[in-house]
C-alpha cells in the first residue's frame, strides 16, 4: 500500500458518502433505532440574569460553525449520504418554556428521548426551561452521527465563546477550524480505498475481523430476567461502580509490570465477568476508538469514534499472566484495525444477520477526556444536571473514567454500568457489577494463579475498604 496522504482541506465532491464511524447509527435509525443514539445534555445557569436572546445566537454561532450540527443523512439509491445545510437555513426553533424544579426531569427527559428523521432534520436540537430570571436549564440533544464523546468539549467551549460574544453584542472571534467534518470524511475514504481493491487498507482490514471473529459462539447466553422478542427496548438503569485511589495506584503498577495498560487490566477483567457471567470461554467484548489520532481533528465537533471488538478464548489462558498478555496482543491488534464499520462487518460473517456484533462493551477514558464542567459563562454559575434518560444499546456497558489531581496522581475510576431493565433485574445487573470489580481488585493485587476458578459467576462480596488519607 502506498503512503497515505496527510489530512487536509479535500476538494467537495458531488455526493459526500458517511464517514466508517457514521454507518451504524445510521443503519440503526433506519431500523427503528434513532432515539437510542440521542447525545443528551442539560445545564443549569444561575446567578445573574441569562441573556436568554444571546444564548439562542450562540446555539445558532455553534451550528455555523460544526457542519455536522446542520448534516441530513438522505437515502439515496447508491447508499446514505451526508447534505450540509447552509448555514442561513439551517436553524432550529428553541422555545423557551416555564417550569418549576418538580417537573423539570420529566420534562427534559421527554425532550431528549424524542427520535430525530436522519434523512429530513438537522440532528440538533435545544430547549430552556427558565425556572426564573436568575435561574434556566440548557437541554440540548444531538444524534450520536453528528457527535462523539470528545466532541462534547469542543462544543461547549465553542457555545461559551458564543454567548459571551453575543452578551457583548458582537459575533465570536474564535479561529477558524483547520479541517471540517467533510474533509475528514473525503479523506479517510482516500486512505482507507476502495473493498473492490483487495490491497486497499479498507480490505485489509475486513480481512482482518472476518478471520478473527469466525466460529465465535452467537450469541452469548447471559443469565437473562426476562426473554425479549420483537422490537428491542433499550430503556435502561443503571449502577454506580467506583475503584478508589488505592486500587488505581495498584493497577497502574501492575500495568507497568506486566507491559500492559490500566485499560488492557480492565478489559481483562471486564472479560472474565462477561465469561463467568455467560459461562464461555470464548467471548467478544468492544470498546471504543476516538478516531482523533491527527490533532487537526482536536476541535472538530463530529463522530470521529467507532467500535472495535476484542474477542478473548479464556480456555487458551493457562494463568492470569498468559490471560493479560493475551488481551495486550488483542487489544493492540484491534487497534491497528479500527476503520471496517459494524454493518459492513455482519454483512461479511457467516452469521445470523439478527445477532448482534457483541453484547458487552466496556469503554475508559481519562478525566481530562471526560465531558467537562462547564465555566467561565461571564460570571453565572453553571452545573450539569441529569437528563433523565439512560439508554441501554447492549447487554452490558460500562462508561469509566481514570481521574487524576493537580500533580498527577491518580484519585480512583467511577462511572456508569447500563444494563437493559427489560432483560434484567436490578440484583441481577448489581451482582455483574461485583464480579467485574472484585476481578479487578485481584488483577490489581497481584493475582497470577489460574484462570479456571475466576469463571464462577457467583462474586464474592469484597471487604469494604478504608478511605485512603488525603
Amino acid at each position: 500500500m502506498a503512503e497515505p496522504m496527510p489530512l487536509r482541506r479535500m476538494p467537495r465532491a458531488p455526493r459526500i458518502p458517511l464517514a466508517p464511524a457514521q454507518e451504524r447509527m445510521w443503519h440503526a435509525a433506519a431500523a427503528g433505532y434513532s432515539a437510542d443514539w440521542n447525545v443528551a445534555r442539560a445545564f443549569r445557569i444561575r446567578g445573574q440574569a441569562v441573556n436568554l436572546t444571546a444564548l439562542i445566537a450562540a446555539i445558532d454561532d455553534v451550528m455555523r460553525r460544526h457542519a455536522p450540527l446542520r448534516t441530513c443523512y438522505p437515502a439515496t439509491s447508491t447508499g446514505p449520504i451526508q447534505v450540509v445545510m447552509d448555514a442561513d437555513v439551517a436553524r432550529i426553533d428553541v422555545r423557551v418554556v416555564d417550569s418549576f424544579a418538580g417537573e423539570l426531569t420529566e420534562r427534559i427527559a421527554e425532550f431528549c428521548g424524542r427520535a430525530f428523521d436522519l434523512g429530513t432534520e438537522v440532528p440538533i436540537r435545544a430547549r430552556v426551561y427558565r425556572l426564573g430570571a436568575r435561574d434556566v436549564v440548557l437541554a440540548l440533544v444531538v444524534h450520536h452521527i453528528s457527535l462523539d464523546g470528545q466532541s462534547i468539549g469542543p462544543l461547549m467551549r465553542d457555545l461559551v465563546t458564543a454567548y459571551l460574544a453575543r452578551v457583548g453584542r458582537q459575533a465570536p472571534a474564535w479561529q477558524p477550524l483547520p479541517v471540517d467534518y467533510i474533509d475528514y470524511t473525503l479523506w479517510k475514504h482516500e486512505y482507507l480505498g476502495a473493498y473492490d481493491d483487495p490491497c486497499s487498507r479498507a480490505s485489509t482490514q475486513l480481512r482482518y475481523w472476518a478471520n478473527n471473529l469466525v466460529g465465535r459462539p452467537i450469541p452469548l447466553e447471559f443469565p437473562y430476567d426476562r426473554t425479549c422478542s420483537g422490537h428491542r427496548d433499550a430503556a435502561g438503569a443503571m449502577v454506580r461502580v467506583r475503584l478508589d485511589a488505592d486500587i488505581h495506584r495498584t493497577l497502574l503498577l501492575r500495568a507497568r509490570q506486566s507491559g500492559s495498560s490500566v485499560f488492557m487490566l480492565l478489559q481483562t477483567a471486564f472479560a472474565v465477568a462477561v465469561a463467568a457471567f455467560a459461562k464461555s470461554c470464548d467471548v467478544t467484548v468492544a470498546t471504543a476508538v476516538s478516531g482523533r489520532g491527527d490533532p487537526l481533528l482536536a476541535d472538530l465537533v463530529g463522530n470521529l469514534a467507532d467500535d472495535v471488538l476484542m474477542r478473548i478464548r479464556l480456555d487458551r489462558a493457562a494463568d492470569m499472566p498468559e490471560l493479560l498478555d493475551q488481551v495486550r496482543r488483542v487489544a493492540l491488534a484491534a487497534f491497528a484495525n479500527p476503520d471496517t464499520s459494524n454493518p459492513r462487518l455482519l454483512r461479511s460473517l457467516p452469521q445470523d444477520a439478527n445477532h448482534p456484533l457483541f453484547q458487552a462493551t466496556l469503554i475508559l477514558q481519562r478525566d481530562d477526556a471526560a465531558p467537562p464542567g462547564v465555566s467561565g459563562w461571564g460570571g453565572l454559575e453553571v452545573s450539569e444536571v441529569p437528563t433523565g434518560v439512560v439508554r441501554a444499546k447492549h447487554d452490558l456497558e460500562f462508561g469509566l473514567t481514570e481521574h487524576y489531581d493537580a500533580t498527577g496522581a491518580p484519585t480512583g475510576i467511577d462511572g456508569p454500568f447500563l444494563y437493559p431493565t427489560a432483560r434484567f433485574d436490578p440484583e441481577t445487573a448489581e451482582r455483574f457489577a461485583e464480579k467485574f470489580l472484585t476481578t479487578v481488585e485481584l488483577i490489581a493485587t497481584g493475582y497470577t494463579g489460574p484462570i479456571t476458578p475466576l469463571l464462577d459467576e457467583t462474586a464474592r462480596r469484597r471487604p469494604r475498604r478504608s478511605r485512603p488519607r488525603p
